[in-house]
């Protein structure tokens, strides 16, 4: 039944998110391409294309010799999910290639920038002419690669039925250069000297394979499109894996996955036999989710292997692994489709496939709710957020904006490294993420503006343990090299500890109240970031402690003496267990209150009963009390009639406070129902939980004897199972106790 229900919603999904390829639609679509034909067609061939049509662009992406006389494009071809009917609702809009014209380049443009100068110049003309018809033209961004700009064209007017549509302008590059000039070892960004002399700088496998990609744009669309090809069944779990990656922002991004890298892995998937025409929409989303999450071939690289032609050479499938952490080749596009992917941004992808799978197995329906139509914002994949505001920071972009990579990439990864060094194994997994490029912006006046959106930082825990330790240990003394590295990072934090086993090392050390330490990690974080960047405070924004506040009583968390709570229960039960006056001795002691889980949100604090009185504060109401239930050695000779029962409870409750009194001097009061005992500044009410109350309990309900069991062993029957519970949860995961608070 829960599996026809999955196959039910599913088919209901596919049926929302699919786009309506009727020929009305359809119609509306060719009509817009056709007015975008026809607008390129009126620009008149030669016409002198210059950098003025993008002068910050040009300037900032530092390359010259850029003039050409402009040609029409050799080809102007739909492409990507709309040629596979892959689009998947709400985002409904087409790829349009427009292949460049060889004439409008030289043979070495691959060279210093020049090539993607060029392309953007070439589609500022385009631009201005669109603009000349009655449509609305926007500036994006290829992947949030401010270098690699593209068109976003809107119909004059919103359609009936495809709301937000668009047509998305992508240069292609066909044959336009020598593929060995662009192998992944060599450099093709010239850095000048203050000789002025050009003298080669490293290898740019990024820069690379960005004119790459443009060269073999349309070749990879075609592989996709073949595999694609009348498989319906594909075409539906590269939807139901899209709309899951939708749902993630944190792997929907410029490293990580995208609805094109989704169509390669089917497509490999599919040449390799992984896949048959056999399986339904949901069992190949399932393999994929399991391909990604557990094959070790990712180590290597996926490779597509096709008949009648030659694989990639092992020695180039070396340098590609060098140069990249996931590869994923095709000898017909010799370069890395996966080239944005970054080995944190890969390791997030396959978490959340497993977490996925997970889900599948063991949530209800198969997980449908929580896997397609619940949003994961990527601040509820963290325990803690950082936001870097480096608006107007030209430290980003010292060395330049684009050197082989972008200069905001290279950002990210400074703060990663930065990161990854000051939080060591307090951290599981630190993601940083710079969404720098958005609609509208104006990109042919450069890349400055290209700050305006804040950098992202998350961070997962190890452990409680970890995260919160208050010491960190670095190199032995001896090792002067590395401590010499460690000081040097930590600057003044950093000071030679002698520790409990005679060690003399470097340390650091992060001086917390307990109720506090979650904060450690904020702590080191804005130290590392403040000392090696050029940030102050106002910059760093901190998810983590915005609603402590909610917790405190008076300057400090009541929390903190859950010690001393822990400790008082202790000598009470040991107290209660010593107890040889009464005629059953007690056998167990459990407290019910939700300080003793750590989930109250005002836990009890001590009373100062035993101050002086002119020493006392101004005090709150007392203290309420805790209650312990008192499990009673079992016995045959209790009573059989309810009110006896409850009667002979009272008896010993009035016995144990009175020998409490008597043994060890503690204050204790008696009602009809309980006795509250006075320790340490606690009250703690005792209660007595009835065995035989225990056993009818444990019948069926429908019982009459059921009917009988006191309304007081029902609850605490219930508040005990609750209780042992939340125990095991807060046992197992630490955080729980203050996520509940």
């Amino acid at each position: 039944m829960e599996s026809n229900s999955m196959d039910l919603k599913v088919r209901e999904l596919l049926k929302e998110v699919t786009f309506d390829y009727s020929s009305t639609l359809s119609k509306h679509v060719n009509n817009t391409i056709s007015a975008i034909k026809d607008a390129i067609d009126k620009i008149p061939d030669d016409l002198k294309v210059t950098a003025d049509e993008a002068p910050g662009f040009v300037r900032d992406i530092g390359a010259d010799k850029v003039e050409f006389k402009f040609k029409k494009p050799t080809s102007i071809e739909i492409g990507g999910s709309y040629t596979i009917q892959c689009i998947v609702k709400p985002d409904i809009n087409v790829d349009l290639f427009i292949r460049l014209p060889k004439e409008c380049f030289h043979e070495k443009d691959y060279l210093n920038y020049r090539y993607h100068a060029k392309r953007c110049l070439y589609l500022s003309i385009i631009k201005k002419y669109l603009k000349f018809s009655s449509v609305k033209v926007e500036w994006s961004t290829l992947q949030n690669e401010a270098r690699k700009p593209v068109l976003l064209v809107y119909p004059a007017t919103e359609l009936v039925g495809l709301p937000g549509f668009f047509v998305r302008i992508i240069p292609t590059a066909n044959s336009l250069f020598n593929i060995k000039k662009l192998n992944l070892k060599r450099s093709n960004i010239r850095a000048l000297t203050h000789g002025n002399e050009f003298s080669s700088v490293l290898a740019t496998p990024k820069y690379n394979s960005s004119i790459l990609e443009d060269m073999f744009l349309e070749d990879t669309s075609e592989l996709i499109k073949k595999t694609f090809l009348g498989w319906k069944e594909l075409g539906e779990a590269s939807i139901l894996l899209k709309v899951w990656a939708r749902q993630r922002s944190s792997i929907y991004v410029h490293d990580c996955l995208n609805g094109f890298l989704i169509s390669v892995i089917l497509s490999y998937l599919a040449s390799q036999n992984k896949i048959a025409n056999s399986m339904r929409a949901m069992q190949i989303f399932r393999v994929t989710l399991n391909f990604i999450a557990t094959a070790k071939i990712w180590n290597n690289g996926l490779y597509f292997r096709r008949e009648g032609q030659k694989g990639i050479p092992q020695e180039e499938r070396v340098s590609y692994k060098e140069a990249f952490p996931i590869v994923i080749c095709d000898p017909s596009a010799p370069f890395n489709m996966s080239f944005r992917i970054s080995r944190i941004g890969f390791v997030q992808l396959q978490d959340e496939a497993a977490l996925t799978l997970k889900c599948i197995e063991k949530c209800r329906d198969g997980g449908f709710e929580e896997i397609f139509m619940t949003k994961v914002d990527s601040a509820a994949k963290y325990d803690y957020c950082i936001r870097l505001d480096l608006k107007g920071k030209s430290e980003v972009h010292a060395s330049g904006f684009c050197l082989d990579d972008e200069c905001w990439r290279l950002y990210e990864q400074k703060v990663q490294s930065l990161l990854n060094q000051g939080l060591n194994n307090r951290a599981k997994l630190i993601r940083v993420t710079w969404r720098n490029t958005l609609s509208e912006c104006s990109i042919e006046n450069g890349f400055s503006m290209l700050d305006r959106e804040p950098l992202l930082v998350g961070v997962l825990v190890s452990s409680m343990e970890n995260a919160f330790r208050v010491v960190d240990i670095g190199p032995n003394a001896e090792n002067k090299e590395e401590a010499l590295k460690f000081r040097k990072f930590w600057g003044e934090k950093a000071e030679l500890r002698r520790f409990k086993d005679g060690t003399i090392a470097e340390s650091t050390v992060w001086e917390s109240e307990h109720w506090n330490r979650h904060l450690i990690l904020k702590r080191i974080a804005e130290y590392v970031l403040l000392r090696h960047l050029s940030l102050s405070k106002e910059n760093i924004v901190h998810i983590v402690d915005q609603l402590d506040f909610s917790l405190l009583h008076g300057v400090r968390d009541p929390i903190s003496f859950s010690g001393s709570l822990l400790e008082a229960l202790e000598v009470l039960s040991k107290r209660l267990r010593l107890i040889q006056d009464i005629p059953l001795k007690i056998s167990s002691v459990q407290p019910l209150d939700p300080a003793f889980r750590f989930t109250s949100v005002f836990p009890p604090e001590p009373h100062p009963l035993a101050i002086d009185k002119g020493d006392v504060p101004r005090l709150q109401k007392l203290m309420p009390s805790c209650i312990q239930p008192l499990e009673l050695e079992g016995s045959g000779n209790w009573p059989m009639d309810d009110i006896a029962i409850e009667k002979t409870k009272t008896a010993f409750l009035l016995k144990i406070g009175e020998s409490l009194q008597n043994s060890w001097g503690m204050t204790c009061t008696a009602t009809e129902d309980d006795v509250d005992i006075f320790m340490s500044g606690y009250v703690f009410r005792l209660k007595i939980w009835h065995e035989r109350g225990l056993s009818l309990l444990k019948r069926e309900d429908g019982s009459d004897q059921f009917k009988w069991v006191s309304s007081i062993d029902k609850e605490l029957f219930v508040r005990s199972q609750h209780s042992s519970m939340i125990n095991g949860l807060q046992g197992r995961f630490p955080l729980y106790g203050p996520v509940v608070r």
